[in-house]
This record gives C-alpha cells, structure tokens and sequence, in this order.
C-alpha cells in the first residue's frame, strides 16, 4: 500500500544513491513530485529525469550524480515566512549553505534560496543535502 509516493520517491533515491547506482525508478510519478525533482536538479543534486507512461501513473527515471549524502521529506508540512528559512536551515541542514529546503509557494515549487531572494514564503516539502 502506498501511502507517501514523496516520501517513497525520496527514499528510493536515497537508496540508489547509498548502493551507487547510476540512475533510479520513480513510481508512481506525480507533478509535484516532477517539480521536486527539477528543483534537485537546478541545484545539481540529480542529472537528467524523464518520465515514461506505462499506462498508469508514470515512471520517473532519474539519472543520479552522486551528489546527495541524504534527502527526505518534512511532515508536517509547515508553514513558513520568508524571514524563518535560517531557523529551517538549521533543522533539517548540517551545516549553512551545504543544503536546500524543497518548498511549494505561490509561485510554484522552489529551493529556500530562491524563495528568499523573491521574499516569499510557503510549506516546507522536503530537505537534500
């Protein structure tokens, strides 16, 4: 039974990357969890992700770089003001600038970083670093 396809999904990179395994499955694929994924990649934790239709939900297949020590999710999703990130940071992030924080704004799927410069704020999805 599948409860947290986010949570799922993370896990499985999280596994992939510990075995060191060049790429990993995503399933089942969602938007969000597509957005999540290209926010990990501007950020250059994954390398290319496509999405193939198997005539349910989709499959992801990422291309991993080696590049994650861990990831996960954030539950509750909490919610943040633009001016409370460094509080999250030191949280869920070992050390300053070494991680990002997933979160969905307004404004769409975005890293910390980039919710700060544009000065918004939003839940907190998930942590990568």
């Amino acid at each position: 039974m599948l409860l947290d396809p986010m949570a799922d999904a993370l896990s499985a990179i999280k596994n992939a990357e510990y075995a060191s395994k060049k790429e990993c499955t995503i399933k089942p694929a969602s938007k969000l969890i597509g957005n999540m994924l290209k926010v990990m990649q501007d950020a250059g934790y994954i390398g290319e992700f496509e999405l193939l239709d198997d005539g349910r939900a989709g499959i992801f297949v990422v291309e991993l770089k080696g590049e994650i020590n861990k990831c996960g999710v954030i539950k509750p999703r909490h919610s943040v003001k633009h001016r409370e990130f460094e509080d999250w940071e030191k949280r869920y992030i070992p050390a300053r600038n070494f991680g990002i924080l997933i979160l969905t704004t307004p404004e769409g799927v975005m890293s910390h970083r980039e919710a700060m410069e544009k000065g918004i704020g939003g839940q907190l999805l998930a942590y990568v670093y």
